[in-house]
């Protein structure tokens, strides 16, 4: 399946002995110059008869690269600890999972962090600038912008090993600042910036027109009909519902996502709310966060204010989508605020688990566990949710919430084994903005701790499907974990779970 050595799976993760430069060959797609104009970025193509033209770094990038990381070391106070704070203890150097899988000792967190910090040493603190080769420093030349480009994206900011730093250094915050330094001078990610492109001109990452999308929605209402012979709705544009729901677009397209919006507006049908999505703001997923910009994440996120305000929605729900939950849960209101115009009595934003759970506890949903008893469910902790937000009104939501509505749907229910699950989980491998083809060789090396973790509960426990809340992980894990022997259909949404288990009023059976 593969051109190179896909790691066995082991009963526990392994940490490898370094082997240099493993990964030193695999860097992304670099964006071509009109995605680069759309982010308020610059590039530069060089054309060559005959052959593919070359993006290559803006005139001046040197003095630009400089500017911009003294830029972000003024504005974000954070980063310049993060800079100053690293004393090397080497508690962060096994906890990565693209270490764990590359074995490359520049996926280490600490010396990934060191690319970039090097170079702040050189130019911004004095023995750097006098005494450079006794404090590790170096000049920033055209292969440390290629060395940088490459390792900066073999991090899926999953901030794991935060968790474990004694010193609280954030390595997602470093490769924000170092993924938008090369951006600024014309080095930005093609995946990354041609789907940010593809939000402000048509409004979502799939590029998905207005009319498509309402033909998607109309479509489902039928498959939906067909199934159980009842009238589903999902409602697009629809002005003076209460609920405006955001949600990731794959969830309009491919399984499993399509499966939990159907759960979705099971929930909405069952209990007569009124909900709408909306042509506007059809995407949840924000990009810019993925790429260190917060005037790209501002722009992104205020497409959902204003759709919010001419339909004249009272409540904001986000679907499930991993780093979509944290910009809404920690930077929506500070991006696009304030909210003051919805209903105060509730979240802003709230999560559709939150949404799900109250509805369950107030026993408004007519649940048959039993239709899932061919499942053993397990649940993957997503990076963004589990280690960057929270969900409902007390810490730890984020962890007992989704198991809550599982449990609630499902009889049979395990957990992975501790130190994968929670603050600790693994990431799926593929999120950060690395979901990209052109990387997958990181992503399937990188999803081997936590293909591990869930192994070990297939052959201890009987699990026989895992569920996920973040879009970017249900499309890893179905792409990748096939590679390791398991198959696209053991991952699902925890509302398709919900959907399975809900019985609606009128409903008839498919075999009936």
């Amino acid at each position: 399946m593969a051109d190179y050595e896909v790691p066995e799976l082991k009963e526990y993760p392994v940490v490898p002995l370094p082997v240099e430069g493993t990964m030193e060959h695999l860097s992304p797609f670099v964006a071509k110059p009109e995605f680069q104009e759309a982010l308020n970025y610059v590039g530069k193509k060089i054309e060559k008869e005959g052959e593919m033209p070359e993006y290559v770094l803006v005139d001046g990038w040197h003095d630009k690269a400089i500017e911009k990381m003294g830029d972000l070391l003024g504005r974000y106070r954070g980063f310049q600890v993060f800079m100053d704070s690293c004393v090397k203890c080497g508690a962060c150097t096994d906890k990565c999972h693209y270490f764990i899988g590359t074995k490359d000792p520049k996926n280490m967190p600490v010396a990934r962090q060191d690319l970039l910090r090097s170079v702040y040493r050189r130019y911004f603190t004095f023995a750097g600038k006098f005494f450079p080769k006794l404090v590790g420093a170096r000049d920033l030349t055209e292969d440390v912008v290629q060395e940088w480009y490459s390792y900066f994206h073999q991090c899926s900011e999953c901030r794991r090993c935060s968790v474990f730093c004694p010193y609280g250094i954030d390595t997602a915050e470093v490769t924000m600042a170092a993924r938008e330094i090369m951006a600024h001078i014309g080095k930005g990610q093609k995946y990354n910036n041609e789907i940010i492109g593809k939000v402000f001109t048509i409004g979502n990452n799939l590029g998905l027109p207005e009319k498509a999308l309402a033909n998607v929605l109309e479509g489902l209402e039928e498959d939906v009909e067909y199934d159980i012979e009842v009238p589903v709705k999902f409602p697009l544009d629809k002005k003076g519902a209460d609920i405006l729901l955001v949600t990731p677009s794959a969830d309009f397209f491919a399984e499993p996502h399509i499966d939990g919006l159907i759960g979705y507006a099971k929930v909405f049908h069952a209990t007569n709310t009124s909900w709408t999505l909306s042509s506007r703001a059809s995407e949840a997923a924000n990009f810019g966060l993925f790429i260190g910009s917060y005037e790209n994440m501002q722009r992104i996120s205020m497409r959902i204010r204003t759709a919010a305000l001419e339909l004249g929605v009272k409540r904001i729900v986000y679907g499930e989508c991993g780093h979509a939950w944290r910009v809404g849960y920690s930077f929506l209101n500070t991006l696009a605020g304030p909210f003051d115009f919805l209903d105060q009595n509730y979240p802003v934003p709230q999560h559709i688990c939150e949404f799900t759970l109250d509805k369950l506890q107030k026993g408004e949903l007519n649940i048959d566990k039993s239709r899932n008893d061919d499942k053993t469910v397990t649940f993957h902790d997503s990076c963004n949710v589990a280690r960057a937000s929270g969900m409902g009104n007390y810490p730890g939501g984020q962890f007992d919430i989704p198991r809550a509505v599982i449990n609630a749907v499902c009889n049979n229910y395990v957990d992975m084994e501790p130190g994968t699950t929670h603050d600790a989980t693994f990431c799926c491998g593929g999120g950060g903005g690395l979901l990209t083809d052109d990387l997958m060789e990181l992503r399937v090396k990188g999803i081997l701790p936590r293909a591990s973790a869930l192994n070990n509960a297939v052959n201890e426990n009987g699990v026989t499907h895992m569920a996920a809340i973040c879009a970017i992980c249900k499309s890893q894990f179905t792409k990748v974990l096939p590679y390791y022997g398991f198959t696209m259909d053991q991952i699902v949404s925890v509302h398709q779970l919900v959907s399975e288990a809900i019985i609606l009023e009128g409903q008839v059976d498919p075999e009936d």
